[in-house]
């Protein structure tokens, strides 16, 4: 097994110490910082040394509902550099400046054979971990990546790309994911509800397809950050009916997409009303499973299409690697919160219940390195 102990790629590599310092999730709206053993890797796994790790609202809601067993280390938009090298490894070396998937679909059942990645056994194995049950581990110094992502979600990064614009790689492909499925055509309208990091992103996204995106806010302050990344048609909903603009905004009809980008059930009818007859309405952020009311006459009569995505598309992993490191977008401004390890409560608990200045948040383990 190969050891960090020199200096690689422009960043100080050192020996594996026997601890590390983790944000350990303990139940419900508990998350604790510890002292933890470093994981150790098998023959075909390897050891990351994290740098940054951004924080998805899916960990928030876990954390939120103590839906998941303790203890856990959450985090899995992770980018650092390789510590440990398996003996098995190839292709891969102590120094290299990586990103991780955390899933990775086996490619041979029914789901992945219909292309339905996020239901396969296999991807609903989590391949990273800091300890404990896997789930993530980025919300620590260390994270062992096992073998099935070694061998195909792991990813390397430029010199020229920062690790905070390589941790973006996994929301991207998420984003990804949805704009694809929903098949947009040339001149569609689209509107996107909740300017967040995720909002953003998905109108970034769905505009490359060439159709007219609108967005939806209640801050104008976000919505001011998505016209700097070209989301110029704003409606600020703290002021503005969005359901009767979308439809002063498209003669009557209501947008051809609706896509809700915002956690809970409450705008999921509004989502479904601001859409036209005949169109489509994606839920991205609905991951809390609850009882909610919607039309049923809304679906049949008036043909809508209800639409869910979840999680990454293995197919897409190369696309959304081009996109980051092709810099398409700058990502990196997107973040407006960087907080070191040691106060990784505090940056959960800021990103849990967000402010109208703030987007992405990420926790650094890696803050103290030097460059990028």
């Amino acid at each position: 097994m190969a050891t960090a102990t020199q200096s690689e790629a422009g960043h100080l590599i050192t020996a594996v110490p026997a601890t590390m310092t983790a944000a350990v999730y303990h139940g419900k709206n508990d998350v604790r910082l510890e002292s933890v053993p470093v994981p150790r890797i098998g023959p075909a796994e390897v050891l990351v040394r994290v740098h940054t790790c951004g924080i998805c609202g899916t960990d928030l809601k876990k954390i939120a509902t103590g839906s998941h067993s303790a203890p856990r280390i959450f985090g899995h938009e992770t980018a650092g550099v390789i510590a440990q090298v398996g003996d098995r490894v190839s292709g891969w070396r102590v120094g290299d400046r990586v990103m991780a998937f955390h899933h990775i679909p086996c490619g041979d059942c029914y789901y992945c054979r219909h292309k339905v990645f996020a239901q396969c056994e296999v991807y609903k194995r989590v391949g990273c971990t800091a300890g404990f049950e896997p789930a993530g581990g980025g919300f620590a110094e260390y994270v062992r990546v096992m073998d099935w992502i070694v061998a195909r979600g792991l990813v390397r990064i430029p010199a020229e790309i920062g690790f905070e614009e390589a941790s973006f790689i996994e929301p991207v492909n998420t984003c990804m994911k949805a704009i694809a499925s929903l098949q947009l055509q040339p001149g569609e309208t689209v509107v996107v509800i909740g300017q967040g990091p995720i909002g953003i992103l998905l109108g970034v996204l769905a505009r490359r397809c060439g159709v007219r995106v609108v967005t939806t806010d209640l801050y104008d302050q976000r919505l001011t950050i998505a016209n700097t990344f070209g989301l110029t048609e704003t409606v600020n909903a703290s002021r503005t009916d969005t359901v009767q603009r979308m439809r002063e905004l498209t003669e009557g009809r209501g947008a051809d997409v609706v896509i809700l980008a915002t956690p809970g059930n409450t705008l999921v009818r509004t989502a479904i009303e601001a859409a036209r007859p005949g169109g489509r309405v994606m839920l991205f952020a609905q991951t809390v499973r609850s009882e909610t009311t919607i039309d049923p006459a809304a679906i049949c009569v008036d043909e809508k299409s209800l639409i869910g995505s979840y999680s990454a598309s293995v197919d897409l992993q190369a696309e959304s690697v081009r996109f980051v490191f092709g810099r398409e977008a700058d990502l990196a401004r997107l973040i407006t919160h960087r907080f070191p390890l040691q106060r990784a409560v505090e940056a959960l608990e800021l990103a849990a219940h967000p402010q109208p200045d703030s987007l992405k948040v990420v926790i650094q383990p890696g803050s103290h390195w030097e460059g990028n």
